[in-house]
């Protein structure tokens, strides 16, 4: 254990139940861990969600808490993502001030960044991206001089690239950094 604090994507597989996900982020809270995002979905199979969890934290922390959610009944298979052999994704919509000039500029950096402008007013402009986080928080920050009226990020999602998907994994220790 290093103690150094980074974060860390859990990918789980879960039964498609009303609790499972107060459940596990019960596990978290419990111990004080602090969750950055979550993310949970059906899947392809009713049976099964799906939930994606960034863990700030030590590697001590990310063992811990995946043996912990590996013994709950509604987790049935359970992984931490590998930055390099996944693809990582999240929408961000952020309403921001948009009177006169600002709206050229603010597009200009839309064009950049491949953002849309999904509403607009008067006064203000809410702006949507999709991408990997890192693009996202360098998007905040070159929009932020236009004043932030208020943003919603979903969070964290990610798949495997390739034909491997977590379904097929035997263990949870196969794709740790």
């Amino acid at each position: 254990m290093d103690g150094q604090l980074k974060k860390y994507t859990i990918g789980a597989l879960v039964s498609n139940k009303s609790g499972v996900l107060t459940r596990i982020t019960g596990l978290f809270a419990r111990r004080g861990y602090s969750i950055e995002s979550v993310s949970a979905c059906s899947t392809e199979d009713p049976e099964l969600a799906r939930m994606t969890i960034v863990l700030v934290g030590d590697e001590y922390m990310l063992y811990q808490m995946i043996r912990q959610m590996d013994k709950l009944e509604d987790v049935k298979k359970i992984g931490c993502a590998n930055e390099l052999d996944c693809v990582y994704r999240e929408l961000l919509l952020a309403k921001v001030s948009a009177a006169g000039d600002a709206r050229s500029q603010i597009a200009l950096v839309n064009e950049v960044y491949k953002a849309k402008v999904v509403d607009l007013s008067i006064d203000t402009m809410i702006l949507e991206l999709t991408g990997d986080p890192e693009k996202l928080d360098a998007y905040l920050k070159v929009i932020e001089p236009f004043g932030i009226l208020e943003m919603q990020r979903t969070g964290v999602t990610v798949l495997a690239r390739g034909k491997h998907t977590l379904k097929d994994r035997d263990c949870y220790g196969d794709h740790i950094n």
